[in-house]
């Protein structure tokens, strides 16, 4: 719960902070000129090093401001004279950072918010607005005293239920008003509240690489908080782990990739075997294909395919820190496979097509998604979702097998993406599809669940 109103601030010499502050503002205005969020996180981070406590405050605020942009932009107008889309860009920025502060930690006293805030304007450029932004903050902490639980309490909300849902968790209002479409309200307001949670960490161990519980002991012995994942042989989390991977136990060694809970669980509907001929036909940054290399044990042959080049490259790069062999890499087009390799013809006992998404299973990981992605890319994404799964099939052995996958939650995408095919090709036969994480519960119903949301279906020869 929020802190309430403070009746003393104190001054900016007695505030820490101010630097990871600094770097979140900087980070908004970078996104907002049209950088992604990562990328722009880890230049600001390169550019003025910080503590690992600076670092992840940095983080925290960065992210957070931008994922909860909607609503910070609804307060800035319920308080402000002109709508957010009005006021100077900096100030905007410089506010959201402030606000932030106020309505969703309650780590962080609300002196400090308004004091590093109010400094951050005068030495940032903004000295003749350092007032409007004490007196803003000032005023929303007037609003919401008390410690009000929810941070849109104090708004005036739309009836519209769509718009309520999209102010109020801070989605674009296409979003808001699809999910009510799809789901029950109470699911559409679970995955609207997973999208803002940081997401969580989840590893996957490297099987012969001492197992998962030679890990979970080396992490704690570390120091570092971890659990084993239910219902699986080597996933485990690190609850409210950040910063650099680099450094945990384990990582030279090859012992562990990172991979969310429910990616991995699409390789096991795959159900590769040692000797088999097996595709990755979207492989990069090679999760999956990894995970595939593991199982086959160097027997058999992989190929991971992508139009990237670049990202095939990261690809080789953690098959090498893993230790694994008998990857090969082929920078293409998979929707010319067919006709580019025809010897590859009815030849894989197994293909993964992870298809390229609306990735909408990962907002809370991707934390400027939400703004980037547009109603009418999704119909572009179903053309070529259809045209992969048209060519790959042909490459599909007489009793192999195909797995459709996604990040996504759209059933535009998944469901009837694959009901579409089937509908075409009936010779195909759908031996069953899933929907896990945020908005769907495994069994393909919506529900609230910790993870990314994946889809799965896996396609035989009837």
């Amino acid at each position: 719960m929020p802190p309430s109103a403070p009746t003393l601030f104190q001054p900016l010499a007695t505030a820490t902070g101010l630097a990871s502050r600094a770097a979140a503002w900087q980070v908004l205005q970078a996104v907002a000129a049209g950088a992604y969020a990562d990328a722009a996180l880890d230049r600001q981070l390169a550019r003025e090093p910080l503590s690992a406590p600076d670092r992840a405050l940095a983080t925290e605020l960065a992210y957070g401001a931008i994922r909860q942009r909607r609503l910070l932009d609804a307060w800035l107008a319920a308080l402000g004279r002109l709508p957010a889309e009005r006021q100077p860009p900096r100030l905007r920025w410089l506010l959201h950072v402030g606000m932030y502060q106020l309505l969703f930690s309650d780590r962080i006293p609300a002196a400090a918010a308004v004091s590093t805030s109010v400094e951050l304007a005068r030495s940032g450029g903004l000295p003749r607005l350092a007032p409007v932004v004490n007196g803003l903050l000032r005023t929303l902490l007037r609003r919401r005293e008390g410690g009000a639980a929810d941070p849109w309490a104090g708004l005036e909300l739309p009836l519209d239920p769509a718009a309520s849902l999209g102010l109020r968790h801070s989605l674009p209002a296409w979003l808001a008003a699809d999910l009510l479409r799809w789901w029950p309200a109470e699911a559409a307001e679970a995955f609207a509240r997973h999208c803002n949670r940081p997401p969580a960490l989840d590893l996957r161990c490297r099987p012969g690489r001492g197992g998962r519980q030679a890990l979970l002991q080396a992490l704690q012995s570390a120091g570092i908080a971890a659990e084993a994942l239910p219902d699986s042989d080597h996933g485990l989390t690190l609850p409210g782990r950040a910063g650099d991977l680099r450094a945990l136990p384990g990582y030279q060694e090859g012992w562990w990739s990172v991979q969310d809970r429910h990616a991995q669980r699409i390789v096991p509907l795959l159900d590769p075997h040692p000797g088999q001929r097996v595709l990755d036909a979207c492989a990069a940054p090679g999760g999956k294909t990894t995970q595939i290399a593991e199982i086959l044990q160097g027997q058999g042959q992989l190929w991971a395919v992508d139009r990237s080049a670049a990202r095939l490259r990261r690809v080789a790069l953690n098959a090498e820190r893993l230790g694994l062999a008998g990857i090969s890499l082929l920078a293409a087009d998979a929707t010319q496979l067919a006709t580019q390799h025809p010897d590859w013809l009815g030849s894989f006992d197994r293909i993964l097509l992870d298809a390229p998404c609306s990735g909408l299973g990962t907002l809370a990981r991707h934390a400027d998604a939400r703004w980037r992605l547009q109603p009418e890319a999704i119909e572009e994404l179903v053309t070529l979702q259809d045209n992969l799964l048209r060519s790959l099939l042909l490459l599909l052995a007489p009793a192999g097998r195909l797995v459709y996958a996604t990040c996504t939650i759209h059933p535009r995408e998944n469901q009837e993406r694959i009901a579409a095919l089937l509908a075409e090709q009936p010779q195909w036969q759908l031996r069953g599809q899933r929907q896990w994480g945020p908005g769907g519960s495994g069994d393909g119903g919506p529900a609230a669940a910790a993870g990314d949301g994946f889809y799965a279906a896996v396609l035989e020869r009837g």
